[in-house]
């Protein structure tokens, strides 16, 4: 079977409205009931006038659809999200998100929001399954939100350090930074950039053997906590640790934190450092630095809070 997904208008307003009906009118009933079942195909034609939508098709026939909704930020909104019963299963839901995140993309959106009903624990499921999270809850409607990740190339440690230094003007007290990596990745020293650019006290070392390390700010400014979780069995333990400054007045480096530190944060940074592969010896001739030890870093912000930071900057 061939599934396609194309942008559609006011003149598929007909075709959209009949793969909502069928959509949403198959759903178990709803109190209050779905705002979709109420629209018209006048009203979806005024939608798709004014900002657009999506509409699945399998080998040719309309199977589900979406309508690019009103955004009040930097997210795109995705309503009337709906596959019909028959094609549920084939991948449709899939197609249509990730046909989304692209037309997010080059509009210049940092993610994308949703809102589900909470009462479905299967719809939210597939939303978090793509990268969504939570945010504020409204009567039975949950929103939930996904941000795009950055990517970027460091070639050498001093560029990885430098980049610690820059991100740094993006932090604030509170904020969490969740990096992952194998060993010799380059953490600490990306954090040892950050401590650099926050202006802290002491040298930013891996803090493996006493699992945290506080760094208190030379003028104003947030500390810097710096902790190891490699061996840590979970949160509880992360809690348990005797910081002697409150994560709240802190920016909170963590690495090997996946997987243990989330919880520490519903707004968090998630850098994942990766040795970059298929790179050609280093050749001073050609322009690589003769130490060049390339890292691809992939920035992946997580919450409210990084909507409207401006990472495209550091993606280079």
């Amino acid at each position: 079977m061939t599934l396609q997904v194309r942008r559609v208008d006011q003149t598929d307003a007909g075709t959209v409205h009949e793969v909502i009906r069928r959509a949403f009118g198959s759903r178990e009933p709803l109190d209050p009931p779905a705002a979709a079942l109420a629209e018209s195909e006048a009203s979806i034609a005024v939608t798709l006038a004014e900002r657009g939508g999506l509409l699945a098709s399998l080998d040719g026939v309309p199977v589900g659809c979406l309508v690019f909704g009103p955004s009040e930020d930097r997210a795109l909104l995705l309503t009337r999200f709906g596959v019909v019963p028959e094609a549920q299963g084939a991948g449709v839901a899939g197609a249509l998100v990730a046909a989304a995140a692209v037309e997010a993309r080059a509009g210049g959106h940092a993610g994308m929001r949703v809102v589900a009903r909470s009462e479905l624990p299967a719809s939210l499921a597939f939303w978090e399954h793509h990268g969504f999270v939570p945010t504020t809850r409204d009567g039975v409607n949950q929103h939930m939100l996904h941000l795009f990740e950055r990517r970027l190339r460091l070639e050498t440690a001093e560029e990885a350090e430098a980049f610690g230094r820059r991100l740094a003007e993006l932090l604030r007290a509170g904020d969490l930074v969740l990096l992952t990596g194998e060993l010799g990745a380059g953490k600490t020293t990306l954090t040892r950039g950050i401590g650099a650019g926050l202006g802290v006290r002491g040298d930013v070392t891996s803090p493996t053997f006493v699992i945290a390390r506080v760094h208190p700010p030379v003028a104003a400014g947030p500390a810097l906590v710096h902790v190891d979780a490699y061996r840590l069995g979970g949160i509880d333990e992360l809690d348990d640790l005797d910081l002697d400054t409150a994560l709240a007045d802190a920016v909170t480096v963590v690495e090997w934190g996946e997987g243990i530190a989330e919880g520490l944060a519903e707004d968090r940074l998630e850098i994942r450092i990766v040795r970059a592969l298929g790179d050609a010896d280093a050749d001073p001739e050609a322009g690589t630095p003769a130490d060049a030890d390339p890292r691809e870093v992939v920035l992946q912000p997580v919450g409210p809070r990084w909507l409207d930071v401006e990472l495209e900057p550091f993606a280079r």
